[in-house]
């Protein structure tokens, strides 16, 4: 036999990878070690951070519902209303985010304009006969505001949910979800102005309230707009998945609205023309008709010219800038730079409005309107950014200038048991002449000269038939 021997195996590794293989593992470890440190420290990092940012966020919505609060707006339930409208703006803020990405600058230009006029022109015809009806209809059904300022909401909520699928596998269900949620956009305003006097606390004054509202919307559009453009870096539907969450807490807001919204005891209806029903015989049940005061109504025609340029701007520079781009500036830039100003210019007439203790309305409207022709008319003969973002800012500063004005007249020369149907009455106006200059803006030639002389001489027009109207006297109507 021979015997096995049992060789053990060397202890000791040969001399190549005895040298190498501890150092490398104790190279590792220390990595390693250090890479857990890193991890530790960018955590801890991350938790303070989070917790500064959630601290700096509590306090901000702390801060803004303290100040919606303020005045008695927190017992009247105007607080509630105040949110609601920085809901509606942050939602509107994403859809026109994610829209300047689709609607203006991927589908053909030729195409787009074609669709919009085509939808904006079906619209404008039953929105003209339907909204003089909403009013009244409101007011002759219980817990009607309340449902219809929430139906506002839900319809956008849905149409952000189309769009958001429209935009992806390139629908033709594009234009008609976006015309209808411009739609729902401007009967939330009507239904909105309507509720605010149910509201009023007494220690504030229906102006102040209105443009506590508006700058609530200022801040919603501004605190919604860097998230929606965060979402959609992943795409322009995520920051359309985004407005339907937005509109999903507001139609619960709405809901959430104090019952007298819906009230409408005691209250008449303002009727344009004809004569004021003062009839003691009146029918029962039939509601008390007022003619509107002359000074209501050389205000509205005032708002219908810088309402009108609005519109007509909107969509007229929204084509003429992506066909017709400035220099080397990106097309989106320059509109975000015109529709900036405008958003500037409107928060500058609302904090003048809040500030100002006396504001003559029948200068102010006259002024806002002139501002816009001399403006509109600069633009055309030098036309440029920087007189792009001069007229946007001009617009947006007599918009809501004019508005102001409009609302201060109805609270002095309308009664009170009829404001309501005054502001409700007024903002369809406003609303029809909005319209009125976007489809003007669609048809418009892409030609900036033609375009902005053109509107330059259409306001300039209205403003001399406004001059013309105005009456001799601002006296209160009796009613």
């Amino acid at each position: 036999m021979v015997p096995v021997t049992s060789e053990r195996p060397d202890p000791s590794p040969g001399p190549r990878s005895q040298p190498s293989s501890r150092p490398r593992s104790g190279t590792a470890r220390r990595s390693l070690s250090g890479a857990a440190r890193g991890v530790r420290a960018a955590g801890r990092g991350a938790r303070v951070a989070g917790r500064g940012a959630g601290t700096a966020g509590h306090y901000a919505v702390s801060q803004a519902r303290r100040a919606a609060r303020a005045e008695g707006a927190g017992d009247s339930g105007l607080s509630r209303l105040i949110e609601l409208h920085a809901f509606n703006a942050a939602g509107d803020a994403a859809v026109a985010i994610s829209l300047a990405g689709t609607l203006f600058f991927q589908v053909p230009t030729g195409e787009a304009r074609g669709q919009v006029a085509l939808f904006l022109g079906l619209t404008m015809l039953p929105f003209a006969i339907v909204a003089p009806l909403i009013g009244p209809f409101l007011d002759r059904f219980s817990h009607g505001r309340r449902w219809a300022v929430g139906a506002t909401m839900a319809i956008r909520c849905f149409l952000c949910w189309v769009l958001a699928t429209a935009v992806v596998t390139e629908s033709g269900w594009l234009f008609p979800a976006a015309l209808g949620c411009l739609v729902a956009s401007k009967a939330y305003g009507v239904t909105r102005a309507a509720a605010v006097p149910r509201l009023l606390p007494p220690d504030l004054t229906l102006v102040k309230a209105n443009a506590r509202v508006s700058l609530a919307g200022v801040v919603g559009a501004g605190i919604s707009a860097p998230l929606a453009i965060l979402a959609s870096t992943f795409g322009p539907e995520w920051s359309l998945r985004y407005g339907f969450v937005v509109f999903v807490l507001a139609t619960i807001w709405a809901i959430r609205l104090p019952d007298k919204v819906d009230a409408s005891q005691g209250e008449g209806e303002l009727v344009l023309t004809g004569e004021s029903d003062t009839s003691t015989t009146r029918p029962r049940g039939r509601r008390p008709r007022t003619r509107i005061p002359a000074a209501v109504a050389f205000a509205l025609r005032a708002n219908c010219g810088p309402r009108w340029l609005s519109g007509f701007l909107t969509m007229f520079m929204a084509f003429l800038l992506r066909d017709n781009p400035i220099g080397e500036w990106r097309p989106e830039v320059l509109l975000g730079l015109v529709i900036g100003a405008a958003g500037l210019g409107n928060t500058l007439g609302i904090t003048i409005g809040s500030v100002l203790k006396r504001l003559n309305p029948a200068v102010t409207v006259v002024l806002a309107l002139v501002a816009d022709v001399a403006v509109a008319a600069l633009a055309a003969m030098f036309y440029g950014l920087v007189t792009l973002v001069l007229l946007g800012l001009t617009a947006g500063l007599a918009q809501s200038l004019a508005k102001l004005s409009l609302d201060s007249t109805i609270q002095r020369d309308v009664p009170g048991r009829i404001q309501a149907s005054a502001f409700a009455r007024s903002d369809t106006t406003l609303q029809l002449a909005w319209v009125i200059g976007g489809f003007v803006g669609i048809a418009m030639p892409l030609m900036p000269q033609l375009g902005l002389g053109i509107a330059a001489a259409v306001l300039g027009a209205w403003a001399a038939f406004v001059l013309v109207s105005r009456p001799g006297s601002t006296a209160p109507a009796r009613t």
